[in-house]
Formats: structure tokens, sequence, C-alpha cells
């Protein structure tokens, strides 16, 4: 393996993690988020809840919580299951919405909420999460 090819492939590993930066686990941004006023799209099973705020060093660009209510999933082992199918797409799926927000040199913080009681298929997730953040990208190319 070649030095440039061996550098590729690092920068390509690291960009299509998803690392703690990029999980929103801060109460201030939470509760800013949740404050009401924030932006919602859905395309079902997902909710996604969206604010754009300014962007500080050393903060992603975007932030993501992933939130399954125990309402509708009692066992833990289905929420993190459907947990770990909605950051596996979103992982997938995030490079031009990333992109988008750095060339804004703003950040956004996203809650996805399942809103369905019963479990799907990675390809209907993935499918929901391509459409939200296609949806959020459309809408805020122009701005």
């Amino acid at each position: 393996m070649s030095k440039l090819s061996f550098l590729f492939y690092q920068v390509e590993k690291l960009t299509n993690t998803l690392n703690k930066k990029e999980r929103l686990n801060s109460k201030k941004s939470i509760e800013l988020l949740f404050s009401g006023h924030a932006s919602t799209l859905i395309a079902f099973p997902l909710r996604m809840i969206y604010k754009v705020v300014d962007k500080k060093e050393g903060e992603a660009a975007v932030s993501i919580l992933i939130s399954v209510p125990k309402k509708k999933f009692k066992r833990a082992v289905k929420r993190n299951y459907i947990k770990r199918q909605v950051r596996e797409a979103y992982r997938c799926n995030k490079h031009s919405l990333v992109e988008l927000m750095i060339s804004k040199n703003q950040r956004l913080l996203i809650a996805f909420i399942f809103l369905d009681n019963k479990l799907y298929d990675i390809s209907v997730i993935e499918k929901s999460i391509t459409t939200l953040l296609n949806k959020f990208i459309v809408k805020n190319e122009s701005e």
C-alpha cells in the first residue's frame, strides 16, 4: 500500500465514524434543542427535531440524540436495537449534511425520535434517515 493510499484510507476511515463529539449529551444543548424554538421534519417511522446554532471552537458540526420511548418498547433490548439501527443509518449518510454545516460555519443539533411501536428492517430506517437529511439539506441550502 502506497503512502498516499494509506492517507486516503485514514481520512476515509475517520470521516465515516460517529465519535463522542457528534453525540448530543450536554444538558445545555439538549435544553436548547427542546426549548420550543426547534423545527421538525417527519419521515415515518422517525421524527427529526433540529436547531441550527452558532458553532464554537472544538464542537462538532452536527450532534445527534436518538430517543426510543419506553412507552412504546418496554424491553431495553428492543430500544437499544432501534438506536443501533438509527445510529448506523445516520453514520452512513451524514457526509453531505456535515459538509453543508461546515461550509456555513454553524452547528446543527438533531434529535431523532422513533414514532412507531413495531420493529423495522434497517433498510426502512435508512430510507427514513436519508429522506430526513435530504429534506433538511434542500431546505437549508438556499439560506
